[in-house]
């Protein structure tokens, strides 16, 4: 009788600690957060392609906001050049309250709040990305980012 009440315990504490060395293992194997954090280094670097280099380069690759949904890798490089032309422009970009979603063995749903810091201003907001794992590793497929009213 005393065995079944620490072999209850024992398995519940196995099973709470299964997401978090899940999530340990996804983010070693290049999993969706880490394309996440990534493409945050690269932006305080004021690499663009680098941060690009996080969404699939194709022509399904999509990009939703308050201005509509465009979609093609080139294009959506091409609004962030148009919108960031500078480092200035840039600023320092921040994500927080990030959660991922595991939807199926090769994708996922990441969620998470944005913030850039800038001399005149610090906007910020809410997106939601879409991944597919690729023989390269996890890339978004959609982005839908949202900015809070100012």
């Amino acid at each position: 009788m005393h065995q079944r009440p620490r072999t209850i315990r024992s398995t519940l504490c196995l099973l709470a600690a299964l997401p978090a060395g899940c999530a340990e293992r996804s983010q070693r194997d290049g999993g969706p957060l880490l394309v996440v954090r990534e493409q945050e280094a690269a932006w305080n670097r004021g690499d663009l392609l680098a941060f690009m280099a996080g969404y699939h380069r194709s022509e399904e690759a999509s990009f939703s906001s308050a201005d509509g949904t465009i979609r093609g890798w080139d294009v959506v490089l091409e609004r962030y050049r148009k919108r960031y032309p500078d480092r200035a422009a840039m600023g320092r970009l921040s994500f927080s309250g990030l959660r991922a979603r595991l939807l199926g063995r090769d994708a996922a749903l990441v969620t998470g709040q944005w913030r850039l810091e800038r001399a005149g201003d610090a906007p910020g907001g809410v997106f939601s990305l879409v991944l597919v794992r690729f023989p390269e590793g996890w890339r978004i497929v959609h982005d839908h980012t949202s900015a809070f009213p100012r």
